[in-house]
């Protein structure tokens, strides 16, 4: 959970967030070379005594500044590409499920489960408990196990949404009409916030997201109570 004096991301809760914390700082540090040599050479043009009026031939250099941001380039996009194929991978999933996005709530379907789906709205403020976040708390969690490949299946029924796990590096767009398809390992226990980050409407902000890993035998007894109900 994010907290205001936050500078970075949240911590990582599972492997294709790890890598994109990973890649930022990669990308991050190239960026912040390339400005120090930049300022390096700015500054040294301002203050240096020698000045020549001749326009001389440079091939040379012309070579450098041609090669470096080219080679500078391949190590950023290198990487970048790994994790998008990566992000895009869903083989063998353990379990799915389908996230339907409303005005202004989300349901929830567990497919290798009978009878096992319900509906998400966010908790008001005269009903929050104590230790429950304002505009993030919801009336059911999204329960899942830990350490299983989880598919995920996105859609809409009115108009454009986007499911989002800031912690589990997971963005995908809900649309009327399409099955969007995207897939998360959570690697330990915990709950995870998200909200809607497609301006869908009037009530755009009240769309939380929580999910609640368990271990896989609390997760399985929770499935048996909710079927019960």
């Amino acid at each position: 959970m994010a907290h205001p004096s936050q500078l970075g991301f949240q911590d990582a809760a599972s492997p294709i967030m790890e890598e994109l914390l990973h890649f930022h700082d990669h990308a991050l540090m190239a960026v912040f070379l390339i400005s120090m040599l930049v300022l390096y050479i700015i500054s040294t043009l301002m203050t240096t005594k020698l000045s020549n009026i001749n326009t001389i031939d440079a091939q040379e250099i012309e070579m450098v500044w041609t090669i470096m941001p080219a080679i500078i380039l391949i190590v950023i996009a290198l990487p970048s590409l790994r994790i998008l194929y990566l992000m895009d991978e869903v083989s063998s999933p353990d379990m799915t499920m389908k996230t339907i996005g409303h005005q202004w709530y989300w349901s929830y379907e567990y497919s290798d489960f009978p009878n096992l789906n319900f509906d998400s709205y966010m908790t008001s403020t005269k009903d929050l408990e104590p230790g429950h976040f304002r505009l993030l708390e919801v009336d059911n969690r999204m329960i899942t196990p830990i350490g299983t490949v989880m598919r995920i299946l996105i859609t809409a029924e009115d108009v454009l949404h986007s499911w989002t796990i800031p912690a589990l590096g997971v963005k995908s767009d809900a649309i009327p009409g399409r099955l969007s398809q995207t897939s998360f390992l959570i690697a330990h226990p915990g709950v995870y916030y998200g909200q809607c980050s497609e301006i869908c409407g009037a009530n755009h902000s009240f769309m939380p997201i929580v999910i609640e890993a368990l271990p896989v035998q609390k997760f399985l007894k929770w499935v048996t109570s909710a079927q019960d109900v």
